[in-house]
């Protein structure tokens, strides 16, 4: 699975917004230019945000952006289907609208599980429990691993 600087900006805008919205609404250049990331892209990606229902703009002086609801309700996989859509395909496809014959069908049952142990994973960690660096335990695990830190 690869995670596009599109999805990684998105998660990366969106908890800012929780982490600093009892501050009111932020403009996206202070987004921008804390978390590092190219203005004119960021604009895109909150517009995207903005349509699936997870960030609120205002225009004017106090205006910007802000959470449409709660962090709490907000998971990783809501952000990265707003800017990326699907969470696992193959060649661009869901992995339920895929069929195999022969010798590749037992690709299929391994394309599923794939995407549900993502989907497990980032339907689990929601926006506040990156901001509180609460990670649930099963995440937490998993990272602890020293497996994961290596590369093949």
């Amino acid at each position: 699975m690869r995670i596009s600087a599109r999805a990684d900006y998105a998660v990366r805008a969106v908890l800012e917004l929780a982490v600093r919205g009892d501050d009111g609404p932020l403009k996206a250049e202070t987004i921008a230019t804390t978390q590092d990331i190219p203005h004119k892209f960021l604009e895109g990606i909150l517009g995207d945000l903005r349509r699936a229902g997870i960030v609120d703009s205002r225009r004017g002086g106090g205006g910007g952006y802000r959470l449409a609801r709660a962090a709490t309700a907000i998971t990783v996989a809501d952000v990265i289907r707003a800017v990326d859509g699907p969470i696992v395909s193959v060649r661009g496809e869901r992995p339920t609208g895929l069929a195999y014959t022969g010798t590749a069908e037992p690709l299929l049952p391994l394309w599923i599980a794939l995407r549900a142990n993502v989907r497990k994973i980032l339907e689990g960690v929601t926006v506040a429990d990156i901001a509180a660096d609460a990670l649930p335990e099963p995440v937490r695990a998993l990272a602890a691993e020293p497996a994961a830190w290596e590369n093949p």
